[in-house]
């Protein structure tokens, strides 16, 4: 007899008999979910409850309120929710001190659990609405406030860095100015063939600004590379910077301006500072005074320094969208920014970041046809964490008629050989970097 075949007196009665709908199935010989599916029917049809002889005949409710577990003359039927908040509140009071758990509560409390858990579902949620712990509210709020004071170091740290983008500003009449933009010299790392370079094409064009954008300092100690700590010469690093190339700058140009444009390295390297041990903190003190300024040799070469960004952010893609924001434009037309997004910005510029020279060429109705630069680095092509040799070498020479706003961009690229200004550089024998082979180096004529 099937499923289909079987009326439904037929079917409740061997329901009835069988009380199980395996054997059911087994009986009719059919599918066991087609036996789910009529009983469904039957009981939606004729309001009536088909029962298996396996289950309790009690219902689900008497089984929640008064499990076997519990001792029956425990449960308070009678009591509501108030009531039961407050036995809570009264068990907490016994000691104070103590945190009361779901078995502490259990062992000291004259109710059993069926007689809270219908109204609250877990202890989390009773002791909740008992005022005994922060409600989900309270707690998020809690932990809004963590979360602020978590970063509270940096942001102490964003003062010292305030007021130094416009401390030094050299102002000039002349209409057609000159812009030096240099990007991730990376203090010992640099190239010594491109620092000389460097140097004495500033000492030689005297430009109305030097625009070093970003990761002047390197200080992997700091880094996502990671560094043996027994190697750890930040002090070493930073004294490197100012003594030969900070320094040098100044001197060649004395009366030109400097900008800095905060890079990822100098901010990473400022977000440890504030995070750092005790220790750590001492020995760049002993140097540098441990501030911004001293740091950076802002004060001692006369530099600005632009730094927009928030450090309290809280995610590496909130510091990255901060570190966006350091850049400067200079007579509404030039943009210096250390990162290559910029490029969508609009302006005729310059990016740093990438150690790797690409040019794009830009139209918009006010600059006409213009140059976009990704300036190649200073960086030694010999680096030892990553694929260095595929760098570039070089930086960027924009001139710039401040009345109509066009630009000129002279790229010097520095390999064996560099030509700025028309003058050549030769790398010597002591310039020599392991990118370098020795087969190509050249004398000067």
């Amino acid at each position: 007899m099937a499923v289909a075949s079987c009326t439904d007196t037929e079917f409740m009665e061997l329901f009835k008999q069988l009380g199980s709908p395996q054997k059911i199935a087994n009986e009719l010989g059919v599918n066991i979910r087609s036996v789910h599916s009529r009983r469904a029917n039957i009981e939606t049809k004729y309001g009536v409850k088909l029962s298996t002889w396996d289950a309790p005949q009690h219902s689900i409710r008497e089984a929640a309120e008064v499990p076997m577990s519990e001792d029956s003359s425990k449960f308070m039927e009678h009591w509501g929710p108030e009531e039961c908040v407050a036995e809570l509140r009264r068990i907490a009071k016994i000691d104070e001190d103590k945190v009361v758990t779901r078995n502490y509560f259990r062992t000291h409390s004259k109710i059993s659990e069926s007689t809270w858990n219908r109204y609250y579902g877990t202890f989390e949620e009773f002791k909740r609405q008992a005022n005994i712990t922060l409600s989900r509210q309270q707690h998020q709020h809690e932990r809004h406030i963590a979360k602020h004071a978590s970063v509270d170091h940096y942001r102490r740290m964003n003062i010292d860095r305030q007021d130094w983008d416009q401390k030094y500003i050299r102002e000039n009449s002349k209409r057609f100015k000159t812009i030096l933009v240099a990007s991730d010299l990376h203090d010992i790392e640099i190239d010594p063939f491109y620092l000389r370079v460097l140097i004495d094409t500033a000492r030689r064009v005297q430009p109305d600004v030097i625009s070093l954008v970003g990761d002047i300092f390197d200080l992997p100690e700091f880094g996502k590379y990671g560094v043996d700590p027994r190697e750890w010469d930040v002090v070493g690093r930073i004294r490197f910077a100012h003594d030969n190339i900070l320094g040098p700058l100044r001197e060649a140009c004395p009366d030109v301006q400097i900008d800095f444009i905060e890079g990822n390295h100098e901010a990473r390297l400022l977000r440890q500072l504030a995070d750092a041990t005790p220790a750590l903190r001492a020995v760049l003190s002993d140097l540098h005074g441990f501030t911004v300024s001293r740091l950076f040799g802002l004060d001692q070469f006369e530099i600005n320094y632009i730094a927009k960004a928030d450090l309290g952010s809280f995610t590496k893609r909130d510091f990255s969208k901060e570190l966006a924001t350091n850049y400067k434009i200079y007579w509404d037309t030039v943009l210096c920014h250390h990162f290559p997004h910029a490029r969508n910005m609009g302006l005729p510029g310059v990016n740093g970041h990438h150690h790797k020279h690409i040019v794009w060429s830009e139209f918009n109705p006010i600059y006409g046809a213009y140059e976009w630069h990704q300036l190649g680095s200073g960086h030694k092509r010999s680096a030892s964490y990553c694929e260095g040799e595929k760098w570039h070498n070089g930086f960027a020479l924009i001139n710039v008629d401040t009345h109509t706003r066009s630009t000129t961009f002279d790229y010097i690229s520095v390999t064996d050989f560099a030509v700025s200004g028309g003058k050549f550089y030769y790398r010597a024998d002591n310039e020599l970097d392991a990118s370098v082979p020795a087969s190509i180096l050249q004398e000067k004529k």
